[in-house]
């Protein structure tokens, strides 16, 4: 059986980061019209500080649940306003259910969402429906946790919640913002897709690809 490692992790950062940096201008633009426009730049930059972190950690012996810290401390640091708080807290929680293990079996991995779901709604008080982030990773975390991918595998599992996350963000543009800045619009803040909740869905699409091929190179 394949497994998910501690070099694996910076793997996926990079990959988290090129993705960020590709929906750079897209997330500005959708920020702009509800926000401060800042998404686009925090969370590229951001990840791109997070993925060198990682790779330039000299220790082999570090853990995943020290890799998910680093990443969170650096996110915290390199972001924030209050998407940097939001994502340090959840890979805080993804140390905790990583643990002091430098690899895990690769079907662990969709453990990621559900822990990052759980870590964002603790630190910022959210509900799914109020237009925020956690629209894309309450369904994605939902599918992991309410679902029987037992027969599917893993890399579907990712897919089905990456695609539960791509629907959710887009039903954000229905919604009434009662969080954050876009909340001082009101029923303005209606017809406007949530940068965070569409960000959030891209990181889960890089997730599930980057495990595709994890697991045909494997």
């Amino acid at each position: 059986m394949s497994s998910f490692t501690r070099s694996d992790l910076t793997d996926l950062f990079r990959a988290f980061a090129q993705r960020m940096a590709a929906e750079r201008t897209l997330l500005g633009e959708l920020d702009g019209e509800i926000g401060d426009a800042d998404h686009g730049v925090a969370m590229a930059d951001g990840f791109e500080a997070a993925a060198r972190a990682l790779a330039n950690v000299e220790d082999e012996n570090q853990t995943l649940g020290d890799g998910f810290t680093l990443a969170g401390q650096v996110l915290l640091n390199a972001v924030g306003a209050t998407t940097g708080p939001l994502y340090a807290s959840a890979l805080t929680r993804a140390a905790t259910t990583f643990g002091p293990e430098q690899e895990v079996p690769f079907d662990h991995l969709p453990a990621l969402i559900p822990a990052i779901f759980e870590g964002v709604e603790r630190r910022g008080h959210g509900k799914p429906g109020d237009k925020t982030m956690l629209d894309a990773w309450w369904p994605a975390a939902h599918v992991v946790t309410h679902e029987d991918h037992a027969a599917s595998g893993t890399v579907e599992c990712l897919r089905a919640a990456a695609q539960a996350a791509a629907k959710g963000a887009e039903d954000t543009r229905a919604m009434m913002a009662s969080r954050g800045r876009a909340a001082r619009l009101g029923p303005r803040s209606i017809g406007h897709l949530d940068p965070g909740a569409v960000s959030a869905a891209a990181l889960l699409d890089v997730l599930a690809s980057w495990a595709a091929d994890h697991e045909r190179l494997t």
